[in-house]
């Protein structure tokens, strides 16, 4: 019976450097260390994402980042302490096009008509507050009122105009954010993508206000962050049934609502 095809696991570079060699005198053995190996040491490592960012990247379960990881691992510890060469090849992998801006990392690059793809503006697990700079975007898809996928991209520097267009080819339906500017905002209407900004707090976090049913919608211009000190635009309009809020927040919580999950700060600037 013929095992189960392994799945392709998506890397973020060429490497420019495909072996190494011990200076002194050599083993004549060589390790070979697969180019996702490699790419989970630089992800993990390198760029210090977690297990989970590195896996949406990827396009692989978190377990298999585990997996590749300790293998990875024990590969650079038998090539730095017994003086192997580490040779650099092989795995199977899909590298983004020479040259090209729009590679996506997606596990699942066209989402199935049934999914709704929310994105949310991100750095660091938060949501970042200028659109406009953005430099990742954190991508739910949701079924039946669930998350069943996860997946961080990089806009590869897309800015302000292009990024709507981003969103599209990303297949996005809704966008959560922090400040965005009314050019942004007509740009995603033009495009159809549902808008929830001058939010602040944890991505996750406000994907679970959202799906809750208790994210509400600004019905004020969203301010653009220049000059502000704190990051984030709110409010201070106080909401029934557990509506996330404003100014009342301190870390971010839903306030009024048995919500386990942290912020989904919802405002906008109030000048």
């Amino acid at each position: 019976m013929a095992g189960r095809k392994e799945r392709t696991r998506f890397v973020g570079i060429v490497p420019e450097f495909v072996g190494f060699v011990p200076d002194g005198i050599p083993t004549g053995d060589t390790v070979e260390l697969a180019y996702d190996e490699l790419e989970v040491i630089r992800l993990l490592d390198l760029e210090k994402m977690s297990q989970e960012e590195a896996a949406a990247h990827m396009g692989v379960s978190r377990t298999t980042v585990t997996g590749i990881y300790e293998r990875a691992r024990s590969k650079v510890a038998d090539s730095l302490v017994n003086g192997k060469r580490l040779c650099i090849e092989g795995g199977n992998v899909a590298f983004p096009p020479c040259g090209s801006a729009d590679f996506k990392f997606v596990s699942n690059p066209k989402k199935k008509e049934a999914l709704m793809r929310v994105a949310v503006t991100y750095e660091n697990g938060e949501i970042f507050q200028h659109f406009g700079r953005t430099q990742a975007f954190k991508l739910y898809d949701i079924e039946d009122g669930q998350v069943v996928a996860m997946q961080v991209v990089d806009t590869q520097g897309s800015g302000h105009g292009a990024l709507a267009g981003f969103l599209k080819g990303n297949d996005v339906d809704v966008l959560l954010c922090g400040g965005i500017g009314g050019g942004a905002q007509s740009a995603l209407a033009a495009q159809g993508i549902e808008l929830y900004g001058g939010l602040s707090g944890l991505a996750d976090d406000a994907v679970s206000c959202l799906l809750a049913g208790i994210l509400e919608k600004s019905t004020m211009p969203v301010c653009d962050h220049h000059g502000h000190s704190h990051g984030g635009c709110h409010h201070g309009h106080q909401h029934a049934h557990g509506e996330c809020q404003g100014h009342a927040q301190v870390h971010g919580e839903c306030q009024g609502h048995s919500h386990e999950h942290g912020a989904c700060c919802h405002g906008g600037h109030g000048n």
